[in-house]
């Protein structure tokens, strides 16, 4: 049996097929092509992948590596610890299987200085979470990706991982990092609200939104049921315009680290959330991979920093 590395053609003369297969009219070609893998071939899975598999990964997300962000901590009584990760890491998933990337293991670390009074919670310091970043990404290049994209699934990260995306010019790097966002069109979100039963705007952590998520991509472990144990009103403890900012100010609103209304969760809601997600992702990927320019232009800016002049030359 052929190896299932090669393809085979076999072209024949109808004609001849009239005489003995060892007639000499028959006309026998066959023809070895290397097939490859393809990339639905190739699991995006990073500790899924063998060495043999390794090149090819590599070549079919045209060095394309995909770091999703999340973390340990609670999210209201009913949902689990790690709902941030699983979210993002599901939808890095489904996205490389659409177009190929490699998917780097599941990373639960992060900012969440916040929930730190509350059971569950994994908090490392600022310095040494930093230096992980750092050395994270500086390993997934060294490993032969030069284009990294983090998605993240933590809202505690929305202030950290733009700042971390900028300090990437701080000294001469061969890769790129892109910070991925959510793109949803006026249609989709309209058609998102429709199925929404509480406030937008109020529905911020572990509320109807994340839980619906979770409903459609794990609802084994969602206990809707205990949604209501406790409150994910906004507690307004501050007494603070929003010209001015304080570190305090989630504990302040939200002690109980939940914000929203999950018992009105459904996972019709989360599969159109996840569904828009997804294609979003997906043509954010290709955007990656069809960029030929952010390197030379960062490699550019790199070079005149070895020597720079007032005019920028």
């Amino acid at each position: 049996m052929l190896s299932d590395h090669f393809t085979v053609n076999l072209i024949y003369d109808k004609k001849s097929m009239k005489s003995s297969f060892w007639n000499s009219g028959i006309v026998l070609l066959f023809i070895l092509l290397p097939a490859g893998v393809s990339a639905q071939q190739l699991t995006p899975q990073w500790e899924e992948l063998t060495a043999s598999d390794w090149e090819r990964a590599l070549s079919a997300s045209d060095s394309t590596c995909i770091l999703p962000l999340g973390i340990l901590e609670k999210h209201g009584p009913h949902a689990p610890m790690g709902s941030d990760l699983i979210v993002a890491r599901r939808l890095a998933l489904e996205a490389a299987g659409r177009e190929y990337a490699v998917v780097f293991p599941p990373f639960y670390f992060g900012q969440v200085h916040e929930a730190k009074h509350l059971g569950g919670t994994f908090s490392l310091s600022s310095d040494l979470l930093w230096e992980l970043l750092k050395e994270t990404v500086d390993e997934i290049a060294r490993n032969g990706f030069n284009k990294i994209v983090l998605v993240n699934g933590h809202g505690g990260n929305n202030y950290l991982l733009p700042y971390f995306v900028q300090s990437q010019l701080e000294e001469d790097k061969n890769y790129v990092t892109y910070l991925y966002s959510t793109e949803r069109s006026p249609e989709q979100t309209e058609k998102v609200n429709a199925l929404r039963k509480s406030d937008p705007s109020r529905d911020m952590h572990a509320g109807e939104g994340e839980t619906s998520l979770l409903l459609h991509l794990r609802p084994d472990l969602v206990k809707l049921d205990e949604a209501t144990r406790e409150s994910g009103a906004d507690q307004d403890r501050l007494d603070l315009p929003e010209s001015l900012y304080t570190g305090i100010w989630w504990y302040a609103r939200f002690p109980l680290h939940y914000a929203g209304k999950a018992e009105v969760a459904t996972a019709e809601l989360g599969k159109l959330m996840f569904d828009y997600r997804v294609k979003s992702l997906v043509k954010a990927l290709g955007d990656v991979k069809n960029d030929h320019t952010t390197r030379i232009i960062q490699q550019e800016y790199f070079n005149k920093v070895e020597e720079p002049s007032p005019q920028g030359h």
